[in-house]
């Protein structure tokens, strides 16, 4: 059923063969809906698989990771040999992806040695010039917005009529010519606006229903149970946070932008619109919607009006009542995102965020009392100026916001590490001594190594000047556990769920002073046997290690999808196939590698 796609995204999970090792994950994605084999794709995938059908290409997502993870049985490989398009698409896009996304392209390459394999992702272009130096990898497509780019790049592949004649004319492409000599196109496509793509769920619905294959487009492992869906206002960032690869100072070094490219307010009200009308899960629209000003955000009110299904929005700093009040006027079924990452200033405003408690501590009650129907407040372990005793007393404050602000069940505090890695080209990477950090890991290959590590300590790619990896590790199960009980104290909880919770994490600190035995006194033999042997204990811990997932979904009633719809955008995706066999345009014969222009 792949056999005529011209390209085909491959999603690959964290560690490949994540079912053949056994590795203490911790609790690395206990607030992002994927699992620790991280099989959520990137919104890439969707926006450029839409952009390119738009041009006459036809595209398809194939999530191995959740594959891997639904059917222990399921072998990625002869479903690989099998298939027959004109170029693979790896995303490489978030440092996690390190060993899985080259284990695949290698596999790839194995089965199809002719067959263009391109990469990328944030990752892909910080590391292009040691990425494509791997045989396997043939193009590295650089840059926030691939969507043309690649579109370029695919129609040189094609041989198709107005591509570009050569390689060299193609912008943000690293590539390698017929002697194996490394190119880098200039960094030159950077587009001011975001009003040329659609991060458009419709797409992933209507091909994997046309295939019947629901299982290789959903964009993580529960999506069918809690479909949530993204809007997206931007790329780029005005804030530039220490740790973050997607921050301002990430996206000048990396991108070369200067300031964010915003979707027009109108186009993305309407993004809400049509995404949230193919299900009854939230729709989160990424990014402050202030960041483009304040005239920018009442367009997006105004156009929005109306519409009652659940948002989900963030704020990077505090917010005025006024600006609240006009979002619940716009979305009167929104819950709100905030991210303190520490209840202390100084820890704060060392991590890139300048504002005090009071302003925030206002924003809070504001927007719970202008009608949020979920607060989500987010803390963060392993950041400059922060000891494991600030850690601890972060969760002090959190009792006193839930006291204060949490009596009715609405604001929800939550706190995980910073881990695995520290992002490449954030400042706290590029300048570790200045913020307090001691790197482990640098190269692209370094982070490859360090994701088969035994426990997530080992993983880790930094440590800081205030906490060790121990420390770091130790006070994150403390913080996890002592939350847990404060939370099942307010109600947020169930007291049988704050058991189970309270089980894991006891489970996983023993697991990890077991495992550090190990790696101290063990031979590899021995080592083997009893990782191998402690492997079912490691799997009922990787889960919802310091809160249960769960909780920070938004009750869904009713059917998840809208059928009606799917089925609507299926007898119209028929017609329009239909129309493009009719009038599809003359292909030239695609050239092969080894002959491309140099």
């Amino acid at each position: 059923m792949f056999s005529k796609a011209d390209l085909i995204f491959l999603h690959a999970p964290s560690v490949y063969d994540f079912r053949k090792h056994s590795i203490l994950y911790g609790p690395v994605s206990d607030l992002v809906p994927s699992t620790p084999v991280f099989e959520m794709y990137p919104i890439g995938f969707t926006t450029m698989a839409e952009y390119l059908e738009r041009h006459d290409m036809h595209v398809r997502i194939l999530n191995l990771a959740v594959r891997m993870l639904n059917d222990e049985n399921f072998d990625p490989e002869p479903l690989i040999a099998g298939l027959n398009p004109l170029a693979f698409g790896i995303d490489l896009h978030w440092l996690p992806h390190a060993h899985g996304a080259l284990a695949v392209a290698e596999m790839v390459k194995r089965y199809h040695p002719k067959t263009p394999i391109i990469f990328g992702g944030f990752s892909s272009t910080y590391f292009h010039e040691e990425l494509i130096r791997y045989p396997f990898v043939d193009f590295v497509v650089r840059g926030d917005s691939a969507e043309e780019p690649l579109r370029q790049l695919m129609a040189h592949l094609r041989g198709a009529r107005n591509a570009p004649a050569h390689l060299r004319d193609i912008p943000n492409l690293t590539w390698k010519d017929h002697d194996g000599t490394v190119v880098v196109n200039p960094l030159t496509y950077r587009p001011d606006n975001l009003d040329h793509v659609m991060l458009d769920y419709r797409y992933v619905v209507r091909a994997a229903a046309r295939e019947l294959n629901m299982g290789s487009y959903v964009p993580f492992k529960d999506w069918m149970d809690y479909p949530i869906m993204a809007a997206l206002s931007c790329r780029g960032c005005t804030q530039s946070c220490v740790i973050c690869g997607g921050s301002a100072a990430a996206f000048k070094q990396m991108h070369g932008r200067t300031k964010p490219a915003f979707r027009d307010p109108e186009q993305l009200a309407k993004d809400v619109r049509r995404v949230s009308g193919m299900s009854r899960g939230p729709v989160f629209i990424l990014g402050d919607l202030r960041q483009a000003g304040r005239g920018y955000a009442q367009r997006f009110f105004d156009a929005i009006r109306g519409f009652d299904g659940p948002v989900i929005t963030e704020i990077f700093s505090p917010a005025s009542r006024e600006f609240l009040q006009q979002m619940a006027d716009a979305l009167p079924n929104f819950s709100l995102e905030v991210s303190l990452e520490s209840h202390d200033p100084v820890v704060r405003y060392a991590f890139g965020k300048q504002y005090n408690n009071q302003p925030i501590e206002r924003t809070l009650a504001d927007a719970l009392d202008v009608g949020a129907k979920r607060l989500d407040v987010f803390f963060m372990s392993g950041l400059p100026q922060q000891t494991a005793e600030s850690v601890l007393d972060t969760i002090d404050y959190c009792e006193e916001l839930l006291r204060r602000f949490g009596k009715d069940g609405r604001l929800a505090p939550f706190i995980s590490p910073l881990a695995p890695f520290l992002d490449p080209g954030s400042r706290g990477f590029e300048n570790p001594d200045e913020h307090g950090y001691r790197l482990f890991a640098r190269t692209l290959e370094e982070h490859r190594r360090r994701l088969v590590a035994p426990s997530w300590k080992y993983v880790l790619n930094y440590e800081t000047r205030w906490m060790s990896r121990d420390q770091l590790v130790d006070v994150t199960y403390a913080a996890g556990k002592r939350l847990n009980r404060v939370k099942a104290e307010y109600g947020l909880v169930s007291a049988a769920q704050a058991e189970a919770t309270e089980h894991r994490i006891d489970w996983a600190t023993r697991l990890i002073t077991e495992i550090d035995r190990l790696v101290a006194t063990a031979d590899p033999d021995e080592f083997q046997r009893e990782m191998t042997r402690l492997r079912p204990e490691i799997e009922q811990t990787n889960m919802s290690t310091v809160c249960d997932k769960r909780e920070l979904n938004l009750k869904v009633d009713g059917p998840r999808l809208n059928y009606g719809q799917v089925a609507q955008m299926l007898v119209e995706d028929g017609l329009s196939q239909l129309s493009r066999r009719l009038t599809a345009p003359f292909r030239r014969p695609a050239p092969a590698l080894g002959s491309q222009d140099s």
